[in-house]
């Protein structure tokens, strides 16, 4: 329960119409029977992941030394032990969701897990690990995350073809939204060819938030301009207002009413990258001013708690807002914001930040197994 009986953010904004999930994941949280109390009391629907969230998590604590002394023992190489851990914590996550999966008619209870990112250029590949994540995790409340690169449209629209449900990740521009929503109708329109059960495919969208107020921000700070410091953090809720919009539009389109006829489920629009950055906002910004029926918001466990303590509902933020988002666009763009730059940079960014935390994941993974091989180093 939260603190405070009486009153329930969390539940209320489940009844608003948004799906809580937790932008977080760990053996510990498993193990330990944290996923399962969050599920219990915090009304958590959903998980996601991401290399960041695994490196952490394999850097803390001593869960996963039993397992990957197992794996040096078969001579795995520091792919392959990654590759296993990793989806055995989402299957296993996956399991505790599971009830929530049935409750939902498949519409909640699932947990992501991403391709390697090192793989976000090349389609093929995209799409091959793809099939090989859904096949090794083998649980039907699994979305394989695939970054929205303009490689990776190309991959989603395979992936969604071939029946594999899919969480879009690393999306920040309204025109690459837009290319993401046609590729995922694309993909239906395929599995639909080939005699595929439309209901059975689901996906989200994930539009990230925060980082964009990060980088405008800066910027507004760098053009000194007197209206800059009125515009700081304008800029991602305007942007993801918008993108709602385009979401709307799309649903309501002969295309989608089409594929909605054959059992299609609606791609629902996912804010990540909820936890606040600039210790200036309030701690709930990107949940509360958010909210929409139809839609996900994954939360890192300390926007969870925060919102549970302090969140404070008033209805849909969303719908309705679209002139003044736009309007605020309007006037970052006269005060010298290139968004387009903006969101050319995040998309980059994003990406080096997760090949990063790859990379510190395989090393952390590729020093346990040579320690394994060598104890007395």
């Amino acid at each position: 329960m939260t603190q405070h009986p009486e009153h329930d953010p969390l539940g209320e904004l489940t009844a608003a119409g948004v799906a809580v999930w937790l932008d977080d994941l760990s053996r510990e949280l498993l193990a330990g029977g944290g996923l399962q109390s969050l599920v219990d009391t915090r009304d958590v629907v959903g998980v996601t992941t991401n290399p960041t969230i695994f490196a952490s998590a394999l850097a803390q604590g001593d869960r996963y030394n039993d397992q990957l002394a197992e794996l040096a023992a078969l001579n795995a190489d520091v792919d392959a032990a990654v590759f296993t851990v990793t989806t055995d914590d989402v299957r296993t996550a996956c399991d505790v969701l599971a009830p929530v999966y049935v409750r939902t008619d498949s519409l909640d209870g699932c947990v992501s897990i991403e391709v390697d990112p090192r793989l976000s250029r090349d389609a093929t590949a995209t799409a091959e690990m793809a099939r090989l994540l859904w096949a090794t995790v083998n649980r039907d409340n699994l979305y394989i995350k695939i970054p929205a690169t303009q490689e990776g449209l190309a991959a989603i629209t395979e992936v969604i073809g071939r029946g594999i449900s899919v969480n879009v990740t690393l999306i920040f521009s309204l025109e690459r939204y837009r290319a993401v929503m046609d590729a995922y109708l694309s993909g239906l329109e395929q599995a639909a060819d080939v005699g595929r059960d439309l209901a059975s495919i689901r996906s989200v969208a994930s539009f990230f938030i925060s980082r964009v107020d990060t980088e405008v921000d800066a910027r507004l700070d760098h053009l000194a301009a007197p209206e800059a410091a009125g515009l700081k953090g304008s800029a991602a809720i305007a942007n993801a207002c918008l993108a709602y919009q385009a979401h709307e539009e799309l649903t309501a389109s002969d295309r989608w009413q089409r594929l909605a006829r054959l059992g299609a489920r609606p791609q629902r629009p996912l804010w990540a990258s909820t936890g606040v950055k600039n210790p200036a906002y309030p701690d709930t910004k990107y949940v509360a001013g958010l909210v929409a029926r139809g839609t996900v918001n994954t939360m890192p466990g300390a926007t969870l708690e925060a919102f549970a303590d302090h969140g404070q509902v008033s209805g849909d933020t969303i719908t309705g807002s679209y002139d003044g988002s736009r309007a605020v666009m309007d006037q970052l763009a006269a005060a010298g914001i290139d968004f387009d730059d903006v969101t050319d940079y995040l998309e980059r960014d994003g990406l080096a930040k997760f090949e990063k935390s790859w990379g510190e994941l395989g090393a952390t993974v590729a020093a346990e197994l040579e320690r394994q091989h060598h104890p007395l180093l």
